[in-house]
């Protein structure tokens, strides 16, 4: 199977073209607060709009549940789009029926996909609707990549080879990716940290089967330090997720990984307001206190096992950085990582957060735009979308 590209789409000068963009963006006040997602938009947006007489831009934002609602609406997202390009966008008050279909305009930006129920339930009729009119398709959301929604998966297959494509996001992201899959460098190193263990087992696994270094942090290195029959005081742990977290720790005995997990903490009795801040020994924490960050002998640790490696992959804070307080070891690996010589990748939103906070972002090989989408990736999970777009 091959993924079309933009260059392979036919008759584009008479073109109508429906553009599926992950354009979920933080809005606040009626204003867009990160542009980011829309920027890396930008490159599908003006390929098209040179070539196409019409594009019309289509995505969810937040978490609507099937019915319109004015806090999600993409309209502040048409004037941050109009601003980046210099040109007028017609924002349309619904994705599907007349309304889109009604009116002028070379670039459309439909309303809430997820104002129907139908989207997230890949129902066919609505794919039909949203289909209807445009002669083209063109995908370049890989943060929506691994769901299975209607505008990702069932759109795609209406719509004939010649007449669908991924975009230049989309091919950049799944060809970085797929090299961590297929033919990574060594010593490959994975830094997986966040909240949860339940969340990134498949991943974990997956990353053993590949990696020379595993290096494990944030609240998920709690469930492993519990694992290991150590205290953890009042830290955040998944109790359930504990056997997970030794099978993790003996396949990587098994396979000769060097697992690094945190062996000093720093620890905290409040994450907003904190009295009492201390580093303390991994085996030593507090009753009272809570994990919140990797300690600084911690920090060492992981930024030397980076040092040396020739392709790495990040994902997932290495505590509260939302907290400046906490960010200490987060920013640490961002920088472990810019300074790396090898191929790095940094997947998933807190992480490309962290790597624009520390001020790296140019001196990482790839940014992910799909922390979801690209953890299904390496763990050899489906991609719906990528699946509906290719052709024999």
């Amino acid at each position: 199977m091959t993924l079309p590209r933009l260059e392979d789409l036919e008759a584009l000068d008479t073109a109508r073209v429906l553009l599926r963009l992950d354009l979920n963006v933080p809005v606040a006040g009626g204003e867009v607060e990160d542009d980011a997602r829309i920027v890396a938009a930008m490159p599908t947006l003006r390929w098209l709009l040179d070539r196409a007489p019409m594009v019309a831009a289509c995505s969810h934002l937040g978490k609507a549940k099937g019915s319109p609602d004015p806090a999600y609406s993409l309209r502040p997202v048409g004037v941050s789009l109009a601003r980046l390009l210099d040109r007028e966008v017609r924002f349309v008050d619904d994705c599907v029926g007349p309304a889109v279909a009604g009116g002028g305009g070379s670039l459309l930006l439909l309303e809430n996909l997820r104002f129907h129920p139908g989207e997230k339930a890949n129902d066919p009729d609505f794919a039909r609707r949203l289909a209807d009119g445009f002669s083209h398709y063109v995908d370049d959301a890989f943060g929506t990549a691994h769901r299975a929604h209607a505008s990702v998966a069932a759109v795609a297959a209406l719509f004939p080879p010649g007449r669908r494509a991924a975009g230049r996001l989309m091919e950049a992201e799944l060809g970085a990716l797929r090299r961590l899959v297929d033919d990574p460098a060594r010593p490959f190193a994975a830094v997986v940290g966040g909240a949860k263990v339940s969340t990134k087992t498949a991943p974990l696994m997956a990353l053993l089967e590949r990696v020379q270094r595993l290096l494990v942090g944030g609240g998920m290195a709690n469930t492993f330090l519990l694992a290991q029959g150590l205290e953890v005081g009042r830290s955040l742990v998944e109790e359930s997720e504990v056997d997970t977290a030794r099978k993790v720790i003996a396949r990587a005995e098994e396979r000769g990984v060097d697992l690094l997990l945190p062996t000093d903490l720093t620890v905290a009795d409040d994450l907003d307001a904190p009295r009492r801040v201390e580093v303390v020994a991994a085996e030593a924490i507090p009753a009272d206190l809570m994990a919140v960050d990797i300690g600084p002998d911690t920090r060492a640790a992981f930024t030397h096992a980076l040092a040396g490696a020739r392709t790495v992959f990040w994902n997932g804070p290495m505590g509260v950085f939302e907290n400046q307080a906490f960010a200490a070891g987060t920013m640490a690996v961002a920088h472990a990582l810019a300074a790396c010589s090898g191929f790095t990748v940094v997947g998933g939103g807190e992480s490309v957060m962290a790597v624009h906070r520390a001020g790296v972002v140019d001196r990482i090989g790839h940014v992910s735009t799909g922390g979801g989408a690209s953890l299904q990736l390496i763990a050899g999970g489906p991609l719906p979308a990528v699946d509906a777009l290719e052709v024999a």
